[in-house]
């Protein structure tokens, strides 16, 4: 079932009156912008052109880009961690780039959140993006992934416009591919952002529960996070498995044919699913065996 969101907040990017004005202003991220680009039927590259129609899921073959975490680190030609004290949404984390919190081991890429004082901060953990290495427009975005759970443990696999630095956010976009709430963890959350300002801010979303006979829950197995981008419409999929569709008649303006990359991270705390309690334990840690994107080919 489709429905809106009524939280009434942005899930990733929840702000003080201050830092919303701040934010506003200056785009979502200080670094430098990607291009802007509106694909057609008439212009662009031919596998721009050809993947602005929507194909099937299986038919999208062509693998153009992937990282399957099969060195010793983190692969610097590919993903930028982002090292900060304080994050949006109430969270409680600081970021590090520090192996404790990211490492690659066994051809696995670990994201975990530890309980310890850093920086004035009770707890540290990762988030990585692609933003300037890697840049994504239609096609299919694939990330296979074993998340972790608990009460106030916040995973996410999502994405923002390249142009964030250029246009505020929400007018960049953001498509959250998977979002789970450590509390309810059967349960996973795609959420669409957009509007021309902070205070037009819309979203729009649907979760995504695991069938009977599954795993317990998202944390007992590696699961496959997908999202098909063509022009004018976003499939997002578990598992090879359909469940929500976002068109141009959701949006308006509608920003997702645009480049956008890829964050990969883990939150503690926050407005999303609470802080933890006593019966959230650390550290924990999100494994990703992939994340792979790929494109119809003729």
């Amino acid at each position: 079932m489709t429905y809106s969101f009524s939280l009434g907040i942005p899930l990733r990017r929840a702000l003080s009156t201050g830092a919303l004005l701040t934010l506003a202003l200056s785009g979502c991220t200080q670094n430098p912008p990607g291009p802007v680009i509106t694909a057609t039927s008439t212009g662009g590259s031919a596998s721009t052109v050809t993947n602005a129609d929507a194909h099937p899921y299986a038919d999208y073959t062509e693998q153009v880009w992937s990282d399957e975490f099969d060195a010793t680190s983190l692969d610097a030609t590919k993903w930028t961690p982002e090292v900060q004290d304080v994050w949006f949404n109430n969270e409680l984390e600081a970021t590090t780039n520090s192996r404790t919190n990211v490492n690659v081991v066994n051809g696995l890429l670990n994201i975990t959140a530890v309980q310890e004082n850093y920086h004035g901060r009770t707890y540290t953990s990762a988030r990585i993006n692609t933003k300037g290495k890697k840049e994504f427009t239609f096609g299919r975005l694939d990330v296979r992934a074993k998340v972790p759970k608990g009460k106030g443990i916040w995973p996410a696999i999502w994405m923002l416009g390249a142009n964030d630095s250029q246009v505020s956010w929400p007018a960049c976009g953001e498509i959250d591919i998977m979002e789970l709430k450590g509390s309810s963890p059967t349960v996973a959350y795609t959420t669409m952002h957009f509007g021309n300002t902070v205070a037009t801010h819309q979203y729009k979303g649907s979760p995504y529960t695991l069938p009977t006979g599954a795993s317990p829950d998202f944390s007992g197995d590696f699961h496959l996070y997908s999202a098909v981008r063509s022009q004018n419409q976003i499939d997002f999929y578990v598992d090879g498995t359909k469940y929500f569709t976002f068109t141009s008649g959701d949006a308006a303006p509608y920003p997702f044919n645009n480049p956008f990359y890829v964050i990969l991270n883990v939150a503690v705390g926050g407005d999303f699913d609470g802080n933890p309690d006593a019966s959230t334990t650390f550290p924990q840690t999100m494994q990703v065996d992939y994340v792979k994107f790929l494109q119809y080919k003729q």
